[in-house]
């Protein structure tokens, strides 16, 4: 892996007068309101742009009507979620005009793509702030630029990004927290857009991960999830994935968990983690996307179906009742009803905890984006329904098995499905619902009494 530069402490200090010298200009409390679509990632770049807002003065609004900034944090990788952001963008015009002095930005995944900000800087001129990934350090000075300066601030940089430490960071929740351990990708999947939106591989150094998680332990976080593009691939002045895990374990982090993980990456090193320590949660994400091996290859997935499920046997072997999740995409160009029936029984055989499924969307710029498809849509939707059903009675019948199984439970709120009931996962990742006063944050023993299709409900021990 290439190692990156960090960006300067002089760069982020410019940064830091800028958000003094908006803060200054302003001179009240405004308020800001982020909408994050994508993943993991995004929310948690989400906090350190929320992080940077406050440092400005700013303070977050429930919701759009209420805010003097909103913020669209976008995703690209499928089509859907692109039309969802440029969809609320433009909702924002009618808005904008009965609140002139609302600022709108747009930031994120989208922004990378070739010619998207110009794009908006042409056909949306309500639109006062964008920027991209590779930069989203410097939005205390582009907001400058539009409060101060009475300008749109538009700034995409065409790289493959740096690594920025000691940005302020709003947390979204106490007791849970996402550190970002590495950016970027290098595997050029034939679907996928991330390593042209989100640049190279480049890790950051072990002892600011360390360093970032003993400060999370000692305010009282509880669970801290690892990110990554592709976190099997870390290597952070030369350790590996595995080495880190075993440092934040003994570091005594209550509960660790990981994504995403590319099973061309999972070493025995790795694997061997789920056996020996006690503080990495049972559950692992490693995404097959195809059951059938010509269609793997024409992904550029490098492995075939023999290895995923020998992968599957070994973690399994190593650490029995691992839940394990999967993404499946249905309808990649040329794939017939034979290779997706191949999808189909990989899945059967594999029997995922839960399986977030898509149909096929052309990335432009990607490699698949050009292969000739002629399956109809009618039926590749016909297709993923058929996998969603089977996956449905796979989860439905493994949440069946956890009743009567007592759960150590990270409360993370009040139920939306229940009231008068809190949730939280079990160390496998599934959501149990039970009735209780208990705060968000806090540990508590429950008995699963009864699982419903993909959540369980328990009964607090007391």
């Amino acid at each position: 892996m290439k190692e990156r530069p960090i960006i300067s402490e002089e760069a982020l200090a410019e940064q830091r007068q800028y958000m003094a010298s908006v803060r200054d200009a302003i001179g009240q409390t405004l308020k800001y309101h982020i909408v994050t679509l994508g993943c993991q990632m995004n929310a948690h770049d989400s906090e350190t742009i929320a992080g940077m807002l406050e440092e400005m003065g700013f303070e977050n609004a429930p919701t759009r009507e209420d805010a003097d900034l909103v913020l669209y944090n976008t995703c690209c990788v499928r089509e859907n979620a692109e039309n969802k952001a440029l969809g609320n963008v433009i909702w924002l015009k009618e808005l904008k005009a009965k609140k002139p002095s609302l600022i709108i930005a747009v930031g994120g995944c989208m922004m990378q793509e070739e010619g998207m900000s110009e794009r908006l800087q042409k056909m949306y001129p309500f639109i006062d702030l964008v920027f991209g990934t590779h930069n989203t350090h410097r939005l205390p000075e582009l907001l400058y630029r539009v409060i101060v300066e009475k300008e749109r601030a538009f700034e995409v940089l065409k790289t493959d990004g740096s690594i920025c430490e000691g940005l302020p960071i709003r947390r979204n929740s106490a007791s849970q927290a996402y550190i970002t351990i590495m950016y970027g990708c290098n595997n050029f999947c034939s679907y996928c857009i991330v390593p042209y939106v989100r640049g190279r591989e480049r890790s950051r150094s072990m002892e600011n991960i360390l360093t970032e998680a003993q400060q999370l332990v000692d305010s009282g976080v509880q669970e801290i999830m690892l990110l990554g593009q592709n976190v099997n691939s870390y290597m952070g002045g030369g350790a590996h994935f595995a080495e880190l895990l075993y440092r934040l374990d003994k570091m005594g982090v209550p509960r660790i968990r990981f994504m995403t993980s590319h099973p061309k990456d999972l070493s025995d090193e790795l694997i061997a983690c789920f056996g020996e320590l006690p503080h990495l949660c049972k559950q692992l994400h490693l995404p097959v996307q195809a059951g059938n091996n010509r269609i793997l290859e024409c992904m550029n997935r490098r492995y075939t179906r023999e290895h995923y499920l020998e992968l599957v046997h070994k973690v399994r072997s190593v650490c029995p009742g691992i839940g394990l999740t999967s993404d499946i995409i249905v309808g990649f160009p040329g794939e017939t009803y034979e290779e997706f029936e191949d999808t189909l029984s990989l899945v059967r055989e594999v029997r995922y905890d839960a399986a977030f499924t898509f149909i096929y969307s052309p990335r432009p710029g990607t490699k698949a984006a050009v292969m000739p498809d002629s399956t109809p849509y009618e039926e590749k939707s016909r297709r993923i329904q058929m996998l969603i059903d089977l996956q449905n009675s796979i989860t439905s019948d493994i949440c069946s098995q956890q009743i009567g199984k007592t759960e150590h439970i990270l409360v993370e709120g009040a139920s939306t499905r229940d009231p008068g009931f809190v949730c939280g996962k079990t160390d496998r990742g599934h959501m149990v619902n039970f009735p209780g006063n208990i705060a968000s944050g806090q540990m508590a023993d429950v008995r699963i009494i009864s699982a419903g299709k993909t959540t369980l409900r328990g009964e607090l021990i007391k």
